[in-house]
């Protein structure tokens, strides 16, 4: 893994960055002031701690061979977290870190424990997380579960590293879904097959049956109570899901408030609108759609993409400086078409963000909430658990299709990436309850191991990795951390005895420990996964 990623900057105050400023100091002396100077671990750990190519880098701008700007930037290296340094290869300046830097990272996790890595972002913005937003016409589809546990993952991640969040769930309650929603609720009532291409699911018969409304009402009065009914179960599986929203907005809102109206209004004074065989159209393929998109129809209703320019607004004019969509791959087209609607409204389109999640396939079925094929995510808890489901659902790239086999995600052994970091957490823990007592600090005198120094660093690396997850939008990498850091300290585990070592010993690898847990702790809360004291 590299050191803190690949981004631009260091998280400051990070301790890889209390690492690194000696080494900007060197730099600047030889003439590199402002240089980016990224600290890497060399591939062969023989070649030292970490490493950095600064001086390559430097070569054409100074004019001179990397190795002697590598040897000028060593000659002025002062610090006392470096105990050596030496150039190597093309002009690589490998370091080589002092105990009492790996000592002061203990420390560093310890003093600010729940904080550590927190506040990692260097320009905090509001944040608006806008997602799962599925039609309340069915419970929440494994495949929909994959939208909850990222967004609400990537909204963890925001919050942590220290944008302010707000997560909001959009339920499409308009239009013609909701309608054939209202007519297959009032055909199962009257004991009738749905309309054909209405819905099937067995959960329809059995909601139309708990509505207080007789089997003659209009199918207008189906649909309201049949929605505001799956608008609750909806929010209950996502709360047992571990995903709370802090507003739920309802689209038909945008028609009754006139906020629809407003929004064609303002497009029409933009100057991007044009009518054509009675339609009205904006004129988004100079925007940077890949078409002009009708916003009124001939017939004078608004089109569905008339109520997603009017929620731009309400997003945007509620002074979010991102407003974040997660959408499945079958809205693909949409990020262009959003920005275009954007920039048609006067907004800066960088404000609109879209992240598309790709499919999951269940191992032995498909997923239809009309066919009725329904693989629910209260199914998919009830197999696996929520630790288990939530991880499984963000450990790779949410722009990689996944595959979920039931039986896999159950088991519990070290193949299993859920029960493996949980496992490594619960392992600490135990460790600590048999010391009984968590005050302990690194001894003055103690020289970390190669096992120790593993895993010391995974702990220096974790405010990077937390600005980096954010940043890329990709809370998977917390897992990737989850996962090495759970290899990296059953090595510990296994090559360096806490409770049994001499004093110094015994106090250094527990206050190891403690920092350990601590860190696990912060990084399983960022995907929603419980800490287990004991398994």
């Amino acid at each position: 893994m590299r050191a803190g990623g690949q981004y631009d900057e260091r998280v400051s105050g990070s301790v890889l960055a209390e690492l690194e400023a000696p080494l900007a100091e060197a730099v600047s002396g030889v003439g590199g002031d402002g240089a980016a100077v990224r600290l890497e671990r060399p591939a062969d750990a023989s070649h030292g701690d970490y490493a950095t190519g600064v001086a390559m880098a430097l070569a054409k701008p100074l004019r001179s061979a990397p190795r002697d700007i590598a040897g000028q930037i060593v000659e002025r290296l002062e610090s006392p977290w470096i105990d050596s340094a030496e150039i190597a290869g093309p002009g690589f300046v490998n370091l080589r870190v002092a105990a009492a830097w790996y000592r002061h990272v203990v420390d560093r996790v310890l003093d600010e424990g729940a904080e550590y890595g927190a506040g990692a972002v260097h320009s905090p913005q509001r944040i608006q997380v806008e997602f799962v937003s599925g039609n309340p016409t069915g419970p929440v589809t494994v495949a929909t579960a994959r939208n909850a546990a990222y967004g609400d993952s990537l909204a963890r991640l925001f919050a942590f590293a220290g944008h302010q969040v707000s997560r909001e769930y959009y339920f499409n309650d308009a239009g013609r879904q909701i309608d054939l929603f209202g007519a297959s609720l009032r055909a199962r009532a009257r004991g009738e097959e749905p309309p054909e291409d209405g819905y099937m699911g067995g959960y329809v018969g059995e909601l139309a049956g708990r509505l207080d409304l007789t089997a003659d009402a209009p199918a207008e009065e189906w649909a309201r109570a049949g929605t505001e009914a799956m608008m609750g179960e909806i929010r209950e599986t996502l709360g047992r899901f571990r995903v709370e929203f802090d507003s739920w907005f309802l689209e038909r809102s945008l028609y009754e408030d006139g906020s629809v109206e407003r929004a064609i209004e303002r497009l029409k004074q933009s100057g991007h609108v044009y009518e054509q065989d009675g339609a009205l159209w904006v004129r988004t393929s100079e925007l940077g759609d890949d078409k002009d998109r009708v916003v009124v129809r001939g017939n004078g209703a608004p089109t569905y993409f008339a109520g997603d320019i009017a929620y731009i607004v309400s997003k945007l004019e509620r002074g979010f400086q991102t407003a974040v969509y997660v959408l499945g791959a079958d809205h693909h087209g949409y990020a262009g078409r959003l920005k275009a609607a954007a920039r048609a409204l006067g907004y800066d389109a960088d404000r609109i963000d879209v992240q598309l999640y790709q499919l999951v396939h269940l191992v032995g079925g498909k997923m239809s909430k009309r066919a009725g094929r329904v693989v629910t995510l209260d199914d998919l808890m009830d197999a696996v658990g929520v630790d288990a489901a939530r991880l499984a659902l963000v450990q790779r790239s949410h722009d990689q299709t996944i595959e979920l086999d039931l039986d896999d995600l159950a088991q519990r052994n070290a193949e299993s990436p859920v029960f493996y970091s949980q496992y490594a957490y619960a392992r600490i823990a135990g460790i600590i309850r048999k010391a009984g007592t968590e005050q302990a600090r690194p001894a003055a005198e103690w020289q970390p191991s190669i096992e120790e120094v593993a895993l010391i660093k995974q702990l220096a690396e974790f405010p990077d990795l937390v600005a980096e997850a954010a940043d890329r939008r990709g809370p998977h990498r917390v897992v990737a951390y989850l996962q090495e850091t759970s290899r990296t300290f059953h090595r510990f585990y296994t090559e360096s005895p806490v409770l049994q070592a001499e004093p110094h010993l015994r106090d250094s690898r527990l206050a190891l420990c403690l920092a350990t847990r601590r860190v696990f702790a912060t990084a399983l809360g960022l995907i929603g996964v419980e800490a287990p004291e004991r398994m």
